[in-house]
């Protein structure tokens, strides 16, 4: 890990390379990535199974990107009891969290006495990325598609890896299919978000795309936007813990080592203090529990690119640069940490005190664990359930209203030069 004090000459340089674009705009990343939307736009399911042989090593036919029943089937029969029950934990949770954030309809009279209002509706076909490779998200599968289903979306299609030999793990399928998911598709990477945006022979086009991913899937997200909507820009994990001089160091090294973990390499994590002494004892700890560690290589690799232990000269100093960092997760160990909390507006989620590890979000406490990255925290909000809503504005005027919104109407039409504006609203009178 990087450690940089305020104290060194050259800490402003150093912080510019801190808070530089991360993967989310790589030249080379986005030059490939547009390959591969290019090809699956021109070619369908030839270019899915092109790719998935390439990046997947699975040599699939047509026939076989859909996910079967009786594999469905088998993943029930395999889930244990705590699995299940650790299913319906957060199901449960989330479900609820996502039921208090639902849009209700409403109307209102304006001036004229005309009724005007919104309507929200379901998005009718969403489709739902899930990240595969060396840990294959299960949990994503609930922070995701339980929102489509309290929204009311009547088809939820979920596209996610396989491996070598064309399975996805089980577990995952179970996750999937337990939370609402209506059609599973064995395809991953940027061209299982072409084909979700383009739609081909077998993978029929959705309204709207969400989930984290890659580097690529997050890039793929981003130059689709206008053939689809999309969520939000999640893609490799990160992690900021702000801390002063009361920090417990050994929860904020497991905290640190635990976003470190998800095995792209280009995850993010920062110690930000006000205390020599807490940034040597993460520095220390972090040393200490590495190699106890399973996925130790993996961390290794995102340690060594991407991970800072940074002094600084104040809190409010540490403020300011979570907000420029706009972080995934924002660990708050300081004293008074609502407090301080108030202040940081970039985050895409904020854990209050010591006994609030991010790992509680990622799996159980409610809100979706599908934040943005790479920045993309200064201008989007985590997933929520609204998301998964189109809003409609809806006006209804009658004879009345229509006289009395009639001088303004002609005005406006006069002073644009659109008559025919103005004569569609007099011809009502």
């Amino acid at each position: 890990m990087k450690v940089i004090r305020f104290t060194a000459p050259g800490f402003a340089a150093q912080l510019r390379q801190v808070t530089a674009p991360s993967s989310l705009f790589d030249p080379i990343i986005e030059q490939r990535t547009r390959a591969i939307l290019d090809a699956v736009r021109a070619r369908g399911d030839d270019a899915v199974l092109e790719y998935t042989e390439r990046f997947d090593g699975a040599k699939l036919t047509t026939d076989q990107l859909s996910v079967t029943q009786a594999e469905l089937l088998t993943a029930s029969f395999r889930a244990d009891e705590p699995f299940r029950a650790a299913v319906t934990e957060a199901e449960k949770n989330i479900a609820t969290f996502a039921r208090k954030s639902l849009r209700k309809n409403w109307q209102t009279k304006n001036s004229h006495g005309a009724t005007v209002g919104e309507k929200f509706d379901a998005f009718q076909r969403v489709g739902i990325y899930i990240p595969g490779g060396t840990a294959p998200l299960v949990s994503t599968a609930l922070m995701t598609i339980t929102l489509a289903k309290v929204a009311g979306c009547k088809e939820i299609v979920v596209c996610t890896p396989c491996g070598k030999d064309g399975g996805i793990n089980p577990a995952l399928l179970f996750a999937a299919k337990a939370a609402g998911a209506t059609e599973i598709y064995r395809v991953g990477g940027a061209q299982a978000i072409a084909a979700l945006a383009y739609g081909t022979k077998t993978i029929r086009r959705v309204q709207k795309i969400y989930g984290p991913g890659n580097a690529y899937v997050v890039t793929a997200k981003r130059l689709l936007v206008g053939y689809v909507a999309i969520d939000l820009l999640p893609g490799p994990s990160e992690l900021l813990v702000l801390a002063d001089e009361t920090a417990n160091a050994k929860f904020a090294a497991a905290d640190l080592l635990a976003q470190a973990e998800h095995g792209s390499g280009h995850e993010r994590v920062w110690l930000v203090t006000t205390s020599d002494k807490i940034l040597k004892t993460v520095e220390k700890e972090v040393a200490r529990q590495l190699p106890k560690l399973a996925r130790r290589e993996f961390i290794k690799r995102a340690l060594a690119d991407n991970s800072y232990l940074i002094q600084v000269k104040s809190l409010a100093d540490g403020i300011a640069l979570a907000n420029q960092l706009a972080p995934e997760h924002c660990e708050v160990m300081t004293r008074n940490p609502r407090q301080v909390s108030a202040n940081i507006l970039t985050a895409g989620a904020i854990f209050l005190g010591p006994f609030s590890p991010t790992v509680l979000g990622d799996y159980v406490a409610g809100p979706s664990h599908t934040l943005p990255t790479g920045g993309a925290g200064a201008s989007f909000p985590g997933l929520t359930v609204d998301q998964f809503q189109r809003r409609t504005s809806v006006v209804e005027y009658n004879r009345a209203s229509v006289k009395k919104a009639l001088p303004a109407v002609k005005k406006f039409a006069e002073l644009e030069g659109l008559g025919a504006h103005g004569k569609s609203a007099e011809i009502r009178k």
